[in-house]
């Protein structure tokens, strides 16, 4: 049973939320599966960096990830999500996707629209105890050193076509005329002004209400093509339509305008608010433009109207999440021409790769079936300085260990910590030194106290400390994130060593960091020798 489940759960994800991509809906069939022609692939000797963004995204749609069942009591539900925060921070996770808009709906309290049918079993049923997911799952990751962003999905008003199951509250009952409906379900109107900025202020509420370490999208904006349907826009074009002829400029201009509009208003909010998107892989193909990717697939472009390059040219995103489900080799969209091509068209913003463990439980996707595949990809994203990490779908097939995969992050790629890489162009100013460190040994080791830094020169307070330890043979060498022994996100001047060996001398350093994870100089370091088996 748990089996089927676990692969019912993996077909939903194929269909409705990865959208996976095994085939990028090309007009040819790739043969023998996705593993034509594969390439061996030279696993690269590439060091473990101390910056580097390692997500996995949670999702809620369904119950892929969280919570498994929407009629589990409050507190088995809490116990579920800390399950998975726990073992996203073992395996070395630093952010997590939490998806808290699936269908115009909730996974939190400060909503103006109805509860989650995930989350409750009912659209617009309360948790009972009340309870409100987002501000758990945010305190939890941060207590473990994890950022949360919160991920929406933008236009996808309803997951069916059980419309009489809405609530009354749901948005599609209270603007009926923001709506289409395409492939069953319905979607709000891009092209409606009101539906822009409708969906802005959902996002800025969160924003304001909650302290997420940013916001994040995935690729639904205009429906994926369904033979035999067409968008029924042609009104609201007449209508909105103003200087464009065509209307598939005009589609493309109102993504635009969500996305321009987004970008302004979140960091108006809040400076230091990530901003970032997952967009199908392809943005064109080069057969299409020049400037294009070599593949052969569908793409945003032409297909979603969504421009996702010139999100990153104009700077209206701080990161880009391109889905990359595909394997080296790959006929119709070669993971290593698309990692090439994002690397080459960031424009300054940060490049993570989404990848994808769930491929491994695929019966067909054989090229997933090596145990080198997912390993090499991760090689090969770290030979590329212009990639800055990967997030993986979903949390559930990591979970899983798929073919020793989560194992080898544990015990390989993500050994050591790792910091965020900072966001210059959201904030450069790194904050003073924590001073006036001490180091005591006690019956459990070691007790490091300081006293909080001077306020940094943008005036931006502290947000956190990483905590460094060597060996007395060692050099103090903080560019090795093997000497980083904690990394806190609070404001706490007081941390406790319990893993430090008795009679063994240690050098301790502590940073600051602040909100983007800018990291001050040390302070002067400090030694220590635990107490020993006679308790001196």
């Amino acid at each position: 049973m748990r089996v089927c489940r676990y692969l019912l759960l993996t077909f939903f994800a194929f269909l409705v939320v990865t959208k996976t991509q095994a085939q990028p809906y090309a007009s040819k069939k790739p043969a023998e599966g996705d593993n034509a022609e594969r390439p061996v692939v030279k696993p690269a000797a590439s060091a473990e960096p101390k910056r580097e963004f390692r997500g996995v995204w949670i999702a809620t749609v369904v119950n892929i990830d969280w919570p498994s069942d929407p009629h589990l009591p409050v507190e088995k539900q809490k116990q579920q999500l800390l399950d998975i925060l726990d073992a996203d921070q073992r395996m070395g996770i630093n952010a997590v996707m939490f998806q808290v808009r699936p269908a115009a709906d909730a996974f939190y309290a400060k909503s103006s629209e109805p509860w989650s049918r995930w989350l409750t079993g009912k659209q617009g049923q309360a948790p009972d105890p009340a309870f409100d997911p987002l501000q758990f799952a945010i305190t939890e990751a941060h207590k473990r050193g994890m950022e949360l962003h919160a991920w929406f999905n933008p236009y996808r008003a309803t997951f069916d076509g059980n419309f009489k199951s809405l609530c009354t509250c749901h948005i599609t009952n209270q603007e009926p005329s923001w709506f289409f409906t395409y492939g069953g379900i319905k979607l709000f109107n891009p092209g409606i002004p009101q539906v822009r900025d409708y969906i802005v202020k959902v996002i800025l509420n969160v924003v304001d209400n909650y302290d997420i370490d940013g916001v994040h999208m995935d690729d639904y904006f205009y429906p994926y093509k369904i033979d035999g349907q067409t968008i029924k826009d042609a009104e609201t074009f007449k209508a909105y339509g103003g200087e464009f002829t065509d209307i598939k400029d005009w589609r493309r201009n109102n993504v635009d305008l969500l996305i321009q509009a987004l970008g302004d208003s979140i960091h108006a909010h809040k400076w230091y608010m990530k901003f970032g998107i997952a967009p199908f892989g392809i943005w064109k193909n080069a057969r299409q433009d020049p400037d294009g990717s070599e593949t052969t697939g569908g793409d945003s472009y032409y297909e979603l109207y969504a421009d996702t390059r010139k999100w990153l040219q104009e700077g209206w995103i701080d990161y880009v999440v391109p889905q990359l489900y595909w394997n080296f080799g790959y006929r119709l969209a070669p993971f290593e021409n698309l990692v090439d091509w994002w690397s080459d068209n960031t424009y300054g913003r940060h490049l993570y790769i989404g990848q994808a463990p769930y491929r491994a439980f695929e019966p067909k996707s054989r090229a997933f079936h090596n145990p080198l595949e997912l390993p090499n990809q991760v090689r090969y994203l770290r030979d590329n300085n212009r990639v800055e990490g990967s997030v993986f779908f979903s949390n559930n097939s990591l979970i899983k260990n798929p073919l020793g995969f989560t194992d080898s992050l544990h015990t390989d790629f993500y050994k050591y910590p790792a910091l965020p890489p900072p966001m210059l162009w959201l904030d450069s100013v790194p904050p003073n030194p924590p001073k006036n460190l001490v180091a005591q040994p006690n019956a459990l080791g070691v007790n490091l106290q300081w006293q909080t830094p001077e306020m940094a020169a943008d005036s931006e307070d502290v947000y956190g400390y990483v905590i460094y330890r060597f060996s007395d043979t060692d050099t103090v060498n903080l560019t090795n994130p093997k000497n980083i022994l904690h990394i806190q996100y609070s404001a706490n001047t007081q941390y406790e060593d319990q893993t430090a060996e008795k009679n063994k001398t240690y050098l301790y350093v502590i940073t600051a960091i602040d909100r983007m994870k800018n990291e001050s100089y040390p302070t002067p370091t400090v030694a220590v020798v635990p107490y020993t088996t006679t308790g001196k």
